[in-house]
């Protein structure tokens, strides 16, 4: 079969590769769609891997192939989201869909080079199917589906970690793909405002578009957000970029008392935090990788239901054999360049 593989930094392509088989507990998916995520980049640039020979993404849903014999709430033919995340699948947290603080220290993500194969394929196994699949309903697309894979969970994770008050005013810090689900989330816990932070003209310009309040950081944005707030910043803050800067912007923007959500990815262990800044406006700061099955019962109904519309976000379909022009143009911001879908049949 095909699939994209990491070869090192900036050198993705599209390899054949061995045909997957089902773990005891697990699955074959055929791969119906797969996407392009911001946080793939990390791996592209050679941030997060070192080593490259590993298929690689995590944003994919598809057709049940083939299952093992330890899986009973799954069939051939049955068409399935799958998290992006994946853990133990026996304590209490992954029992309950939390499985990026799997008490067994097993949180994985597929496609990361931690031996969890990724679903830019033809084709994935998937272990603990029981655990990381949930059956596609009626009235959802296959574009909407894949955003419930990973970003529009942690769109409203970032949401939720920041306890948005009906009638207060909320920043989001980057207005990429994850940046536009925390908007689309926000709007969910009824803020006065979304304010949506970025230098990106077109990504500004659909921020607005969905509602939020356009501060262009290059110019006078920041400025802008402290005036309308009243000098004192937001009530909460969602970083969805994952930068140093972002991340030390947010904790400088958010008014005393306020709430800092993170789910853009940093992994710098020696990162320059302001503890005295976030000391002496008594900040409540949270980070950490979204629990994305503990989310699906929020969130599936929203979209069944008309109520979310994450699919705005795509703005190019190519297909996997294009998989490493698609790299090139999302790394680069390329010709208006939002989210790329890939379709594994072409």
């Amino acid at each position: 079969m095909r699939a994209l593989v990491y070869h090192g930094p900036e050198d993705v392509r599209c390899d054949t590769v061995p045909d997957p088989t089902p773990p005891t507990d697990g699955c074959v998916v055929k791969v119906e769609r797969t996407a392009i995520c911001g946080s793939d980049l990390h791996i592209y640039h050679g941030h997060l891997a070192a080593e490259g020979g590993f298929s690689i993404g995590h944003e994919f849903i598809g057709e049940v192939a083939e299952t093992g014999s330890g899986v009973h709430d799954f069939r051939s033919g049955d068409r399935v989201l799958v998290s992006g995340a994946h853990g133990c699948g026996s304590c209490a947290p992954c029992r309950r869909g939390s499985v990026t603080i799997c008490e067994r220290g097993q949180s994985r993500v597929f496609g990361t080079n931690q031996g969890l194969d990724g679903g830019q394929a033809e084709a994935v196994a998937v272990p603990g199917a029981d655990l990381v699949l949930k059956r596609i309903p009626e009235g959802v697309s296959a574009e909407q589906a894949v955003l419930l894979t990973d970003i529009l969970p942690t769109g409203y994770f970032g949401a939720r970690g920041a306890e948005i008050q009906p009638g207060q005013d909320v920043a989001v810090v980057g207005t990429g793909p994850v940046g536009i689900m925390s908007i689309l989330c926000a709007q969910l816990f009824g803020p006065a405002r979304v304010f949506a932070l970025d230098s990106v003209p077109h990504r500004l310009k659909q921020a607005e578009e969905l509602g939020a309040i356009p501060c262009d950081v290059s110019g006078d944005g920041r400025e802008r957000l402290l005036e309308a707030t009243g000098g004192i910043g937001p009530n909460a803050v969602i970083e969805a970029v994952g930068s140093d800067g972002a991340i030390q912007s947010a904790v400088e923007i958010v008014r005393p008392g306020g709430f800092v959500s993170v789910v853009g990815v940093n992994v710098n262990p020696v990162f320059p935090f302001n503890m005295a800044l976030a000391l002496m406006k008594g900040i409540t700061f949270r980070i950490g990788v979204c629990p994305i099955p503990e989310l699906w019962p929020f969130l599936v109904p929203l979209v069944a239901a008309g109520r979310l519309s994450p699919e705005v976000v795509f703005t190019h379909h190519m297909g996997l054999s294009e998989g490493g022009a698609a790299y090139d143009l999302f790394a680069h911001r390329r010709d208006g360049v939002m989210k790329v879908l890939l379709d594994p049949a072409a």
